[in-house]
């Protein structure tokens, strides 16, 4: 397990990180040193998580944690606290996808979309906040989606859920910013995640998707990964309130 100055004894925080874009973050940040507590609704797999980054020597735990709830989110981050001390870095990442026109939305649809992308985010960001100002800072980053800059028919409750997460990160960033905490979005376009699966489930729709990104492929959670470091790296002090679009060229067109 290889380290680099800015992230060793750094400790970490990943919602939705048993999967996809949360589980190949998780990983990147252990690779790069920093301890990582990783959380979500899946047991069995958010172990199997911290397994393979404890086998590449790297220090994980788990938390079983709802982001849509708020007692939750902050047992995790008391759960962070008790077991390394301190939280450095937050990577609000767990999200649900919703299609469907406008006139066929629920609200139940909507609360179940909000709950998670948008309640989630706010309320994970309401506690670890506060213990990021006991340790003198840090750096915390929202998945946003492209979803989040444009609109797109068929994706109303979805798109709208987006769009907050973009609001709340640039208020968040204002709130805090001459308190050494940065907070910033990343804006992925479609990566092949199991929401991809669930969504494009069939060669051709995939093939589809892919011909809507100008660099001609869609994205893998690795891309993401390697942009939210980016964000969440210390050095980079003067980055916050910004949303980093890591899209394959989709929102240029």
């Amino acid at each position: 397990m290889t380290t680099t100055s800015n992230f060793a004894d750094k400790v970490a925080l990943v919602t939705g990180g048993t999967s996809g874009i949360g589980k190949a973050t998780a990983i990147a940040l252990a690779q790069a040193g920093a301890k990582v507590v990783l959380s979500g609704r899946r047991e069995s797999q958010g172990n199997e998580v911290v397994a393979e980054i404890e086998k590449a020597g790297g220090v994980a735990a788990f938390f079983r944690a709802d982001s849509s709830v708020e007692a939750e989110n902050k047992a995790l981050v008391d759960f962070v606290l008790e077991k390394f001390g301190h939280l450095d870095l937050a990577f609000n990442n767990a999200g649900v996808e919703l299609m469907g026109p406008l006139v066929e939305a629920t609200e139940a649809d909507y609360r179940r979309i909000f709950d998670i992308n948008v309640w989630g985010v706010l309320s994970s960001m309401k506690y670890e906040i506060p213990a990021m100002l006991k340790s003198g800072g840090g750096s915390i980053v929202n998945t946003s989606s492209i979803a989040g800059h444009v609109g797109m028919a068929g994706a109303g409750v979805y798109i709208a859920s987006k769009h907050a997460v973009e609001g709340l990160t640039k208020t968040a960033a204002l709130e805090v910013a001459k308190e050494n905490i940065r907070v910033n979005a990343i804006a992925p376009a479609v990566i092949e995640t199991e929401m991809f699966d669930r969504f494009a489930p069939e060669a051709e729709q995939r093939e589809y998707m892919a011909s809507l990104h100008p660099v001609g492929h869609n994205g893998r959670p690795d891309d993401i990964a390697r942009a939210a470091l980016y964000l969440l790296d210390p050095a980079n002090t003067f980055v916050t309130g910004t949303s980093l679009k890591v899209d394959g060229g989709w929102l240029a067109q």
